[in-house]
């Protein structure tokens, strides 16, 4: 059954969990600000609104003093805020299912949307003239780590237009998700679905060329989500409250800006990345609309979260809309912050 391997990581995650000590409230930086660690899935140009709320001061603003760590993977990331070694996780919404599915009694709760489609894109080591979803059939393909959400949209996409991943491809799925893009260019898989900037640099390069938006195919769902555990939101009402400001606060300085000028300010966390190539991933990311407008997680886009997810084999039951998002600090957020 395809929930095992939820199971599975989710039971080492609570393992991990019961050996160590929970942090029970935010602690003060040395400005005086309260300290606040966030654990991002992974860097990614795909999350650029992020890094313009820490760079241009927003967080701050709030009283918040962003300390930003990358956990790479889903699994990696929920260990590290159940355990409470971060404070607030960026990732996608169905970890905080997986963990609801498995009766947890501290649920981590959705409260902050950053991005509303999925991240990845179709590559094809060869030029393709004309693509048809058709052609697929038969091909080696280079996909994402199974249960996560790359995978999910991206299977969704492929039943969507008659391909059955599982049956009609030969569906590569036992490369770690940051070593995807090295397997590809060592000549793994025909076709591989990446996120930006990999997908550019590739296309850049000569090595791969972008032919189909995995993001556009699927729709609108809650894909990369700030989230914490519930304990977390009760004892520190108004910090999540500044958080989801400073988010607001980025999402609309993203939504004026232009490319070139979201590049210049979030190329600093990104080492050894071509500026072309970073205002070539934003654009691709603005013009799909991927980076979300509001912070509101919205009912219709989570929904569409639970139709991925069972079309995928994940859901044991539909989740729960009103236990695992609060909306209420988004809501304020946009009553206070209009540009």
């Amino acid at each position: 059954m395809k929930v095992t391997a939820r199971r599975s990581w989710l039971a080492a995650v609570l393992a991990v969990v019961l050996t160590v000590t929970l942090l029970a409230a935010c602690g003060k930086s040395e400005s005086g600000n309260t300290k606040v660690t966030i654990g991002e899935v992974t860097r990614s140009l795909f999350y650029a609104p992020q890094y313009v709320a820490i760079a241009n001061g927003f967080f701050e603003d709030e009283g918040i003093d962003i300390e930003l760590t990358t956990t790479p993977g889903g699994d990696k990331t929920m260990t590290a805020l159940l355990s409470g070694q971060i404070d607030v996780a960026l990732v996608g919404s169905e970890t905080s299912i997986y963990v609801y599915q498995q009766g947890a009694d501290d649920p981590v709760i959705n409260f902050a949307q950053l991005t509303q489609t999925d991240g990845t894109f179709l590559v094809a080591r060869n030029p393709v003239e004309h693509f048809e979803w058709s052609s697929l059939k038969g091909v080696n393909f280079l996909g994402q780590r199974k249960g996560g959400m790359p995978q999910m949209a991206g299977e969704f996409t492929l039943k969507k237009h008659g391909i059955e991943p599982h049956q009609d491809l030969n569906l590569i799925q036992n490369i770690d998700f940051a070593n995807i893009p090295a397997a590809f260019l060592s000549g793994t898989g025909e076709y591989v679905q990446l996120f930006e900037p990999q997908a550019s640099i590739i296309e850049k390069d000569g090595k791969g060329y972008v032919i189909a938006s995995f993001g556009v195919e699927s729709g609108y769902l809650p894909y990369t989500v700030f989230m914490t555990k519930q304990s977390y939101i009760n004892k520190n009402k108004d910090v999540v409250q500044g958080f989801t400001n400073a988010v607001r606060r980025a999402q609309l300085w993203v939504a004026n800006h232009s490319p070139e000028e979201i590049a210049d300010v979030v190329l600093p966390y990104f080492d050894n990345t071509d500026r072309d190539i970073a205002i070539s991933a934003i654009k691709r990311y603005k013009e799909q609309g991927s980076y979300a407008q509001d912070p509101i997680v919205d009912e219709a886009e989570w929904n569409n979260l639970a139709d991925i997810m069972t079309s995928a084999g994940e859901l044991k039951e539909r989740p729960a809309y009103d236990k695992l998002v609060d909306t209420s600090f988004a809501k304020e957020s946009i009553e206070a912050i209009t540009k």
